[in-house]
């Protein structure tokens, strides 16, 4: 599994907006992705204006080609102008539940 965990941060005006094409970039990807397994979107619970994804893909080729989706690309093209500062990302390799458990 290639598991990506993607620290963001909101301006404070645009938290609605942000959240709605985050849950909708999100829904597609697991919906039409075959190699998406999981993608949670949580907002930090003390500073709204955070926001963490945890994006589960089957491989690096599924992660490559989720950047090249049409509802990856209208997210990018909604969300950046939304951020307060460049996105964060660390890769993780799967230790449990098993590879299998997806």
């Amino acid at each position: 599994m290639y598991i990506l965990q993607v620290n963001i941060h909101v301006k404070s005006d645009h938290i609605e907006a942000f959240k709605a094409a985050s849950l909708e970039n999100a829904a597609a990807s697991t919906k039409y992705e075959a190699g998406c397994a999981r993608f949670d979107v949580m907002q930090q619970a003390d500073d709204p204006t955070r926001f963490t994804y945890i994006e589960v893909y089957r491989d690096t080729d599924s992660a490559n080609k989720h950047k090249e989706t049409r509802h990856y690309n209208h997210w990018r093209e909604v969300a950046e102008p939304l951020l307060a500062e460049p996105r964060a990302r660390v890769i993780y390799n799967n230790i449990f539940p098993k590879d299998l458990g997806y």
